[in-house]
């Protein structure tokens, strides 16, 4: 891809004051975040188990765990923007909070950390990307060339369905356990050594000598908070603390999942190979998808303004509306922006991007291969 502007110009293009973040606003958003799920869950664990029918306190049960799960990924963003030394500025500000915000929510914070700075540094670099990197058209993932030996046919809707289940749920404990998703220049596809993968392990061959220490740490953290949650079965029970922190847990993993794939998954997206990748061009290959009132006040807009964050990921969320409306007129058609129903385009998406190919007319850049539509997919794309 040949872009006409440079990242010097883009960044020219944007105020200053973009770039210097408030103490003040970022310690507001956090407080309200926290308050906002802390008063959510003292409400439900009061008034929900007094519900007169067994039905009513399902759907409050339901009612509260979606709730709460978009609280918690609001407040899982401002511990993201903590990594990124974006939310405060002080450094020792941005790891304390990101620390606690992120081990709450079981992210080991600075393990986390050192493998999205080189997602953000290596976006859509076939060989160097850590994030949903995916696979080239000759290439069978063993998982799949298992369920094949069982006659289940990948194109049936039945199989798309329960994999973007699985995808949703399962896909960041994945990650963080065994690097799914990361390019193949991480640790070998075909090594299931825990050391090699885990992002709790500070042997892992994820992280370098300097690193461990964090990495230790980030993993000592994450096991404080397991212990305050069984702490809190015990007393509560385990039923009533899956319903207060469980079901909020998995929607946020099915949030951070869904937000980071539609990020850098579409069909009109490129990948590089490291002859022709530069950052400019990764981080250009990133879809802005505005996602409403949840979007804008309780994802901090990270869904709606994602580009500028990876051309700046130092850029403040509150800022990222601002700093996008100066880079468009200069970006032209290198920027991307798709304003598809978020859960439609995830279905579209996922069904669609399911491998890339060698672009003919542009050496070293990869392509979606396209997926023979059956009819019902054609009915739902007129749609």
């Amino acid at each position: 891809m040949d872009n006409k502007i440079s990242l010097r110009e883009l960044r020219r293009a944007i105020p200053h004051h973009c770039f210097r973040p408030s103490n003040i606003c970022s310690l507001k958003y956090v407080f309200c975040d926290l308050i906002l799920a802390i008063s959510l869950g003292w409400l439900a664990s009061t008034l929900i188990p007094h519900q007169p029918t067994f039905p009513l306190r399902c759907i409050s049960w339901m009612l509260y765990g979606y709730l709460q799960g978009l609280i918690l990924t609001g407040i899982w963003i401002l511990a993201h923007e903590c990594g990124h030394e974006a939310l405060f500025s002080s450094k020792i500000a941005n790891h304390i909070v990101g620390f606690v915000l992120h081990s709450a929510l079981l992210v080991p914070y600075f393990s986390w950390r050192y493998t999205h700075a080189r997602h953000h540094r290596y976006t859509n670099h076939l060989g160097k990307d850590t994030a949903f990197v995916p696979r080239q058209e000759d290439e069978t993932p063993r998982w799949l060339g298992m369920i094949r030996r069982f006659g289940v046919i990948e194109d049936t809707p039945f199989y798309a369905i329960c994999s973007l289940v699985l995808h949703q749920v399962l896909g960041l404990p994945a990650y963080l356990l065994f690097y799914s998703s990361g390019a193949q220049d991480g640790p070998p596809n075909e090594s299931w050594s825990f050391s090699r993968w885990s992002h709790f392990d500070p042997l892992s061959d994820l992280f370098t000598e300097s690193e461990q220490p964090y990495v230790l740490l980030s993993t000592i953290g994450v096991g404080a908070s397991i212990s305050i949650l069984i702490t809190l079965a015990q007393a509560v029970g385990v039923t009533n603390a899956f319903l207060l922190y469980g079901i909020p847990y998995l929607w946020v993993n099915n949030w951070l999942v869904a937000l980071t794939y539609l990020h850098h998954n579409d069909p009109k997206i490129p990948h590089f190979e490291q002859s022709t990748w530069t950052f400019l061009d990764g981080a250009l290959s990133t879809v802005d998808r505005p996602f409403g009132f949840v979007g804008r006040y309780l994802f901090h807009g990270i869904v709606d303004y994602r580009v500028v964050h990876h051309l700046f990921p130092r850029i403040s969320f509150y800022h990222a509306e601002e700093a996008t409306k100066a880079i468009v007129p200069l970006l032209g058609e290198a920027y991307h922006k798709d304003e598809t129903p978020f859960w439609l385009a995830l279905w579209r998406t996922f069904r669609s991007c399911r491998s890339v190919e060698a672009d003919g007319a542009q050496p070293g850049v990869l392509r979606w291969k396209a997926v023979p539509m059956t009819e019902q997919q054609s009915k739902e794309k007129s749609t």
